[in-house]
């Protein structure tokens, strides 16, 4: 018999360890996205660990920038940016304040209020598709600029809450190149995904994209 994903939203220790420690372990566990219509729950198939300073692939990089400030802020909290002039992307904080290590969500599977995302997300030929990939995961939920910042540990009346879920064993967790990171970046094993699972986005090497005019 398999146990009811837990409810119980997930303290701020949770987020206060290495990047590398917290990335697989949130695999399995549950998003949820109070809208005005309802909660989105999603459970998390794929996520990407970016370690700060010592990352060339993180946007921390180089420094504190307007843009990348909540990185480097208390772990639990909701790093989102911009990207291409297109999309959005959100990150989870970990690790202690001032490190600015993060974890970009790749991809879920919607198991409840699917009906509120399916508008936003047109193109998906079925729900398995609605959040196959990280730009995708932000479209359905709503997720854009105005929740950068958000407390994800701050209890019930948070826009986003991340709940314990249903965690993976070690034995269900792969591990590869991050997908489309360049450079010294592109070559830490650093994704992590759910063995087999319908949800989880494709492999895809870097390759230069041009900017929207």
């Amino acid at each position: 018999m398999i146990a009811a994903p837990d409810r119980t939203p997930l303290p701020r220790n949770f987020f206060d360890r290495p990047v590398l420690e917290v990335a697989p372990d949130l695999l399995g566990r549950t998003l949820v996205r109070s809208t005005p219509d309802g909660p989105i729950h999603l459970r998390l198939t794929e996520v990407e660990a970016y370690d700060g300073h010592k990352d060339p692939g993180s946007h921390a990089y180089r420094g504190r920038t307007a843009r990348n400030a909540v990185m480097f802020g208390p772990p639990g909290h909701a790093y989102v940016y911009f990207t291409y002039g297109m999309w959005h992307c959100m990150n989870l904080v970990c690790g202690p304040d001032g490190l600015a290590s993060a974890v970009l969500l790749r991809a879920g599977e919607i198991t409840e209020g699917a009906e509120l995302t399916r508008h936003r997300r047109h193109s998906a030929r079925n729900d398995k598709e609605l959040a196959k990939g990280p730009a995708r995961l932000a479209t359905a939920l709503d997720i854009d600029r105005a929740l950068d910042g958000t407390d994800v540990c701050a209890g019930p009346l948070s826009p986003l809450t991340v709940l314990g879920g249903t965690p993976v064993s070690s034995g269900q967790v792969r591990n590869g190149p991050r997908t489309g990171v360049s450079g010294e970046g592109g070559v830490h094993p650093w994704r992590f995904w759910i063995a087999d699972d319908p949800t989880v986005s494709p492999y895809r090497a870097h390759k230069p994209r041009r900017r929207r005019t």
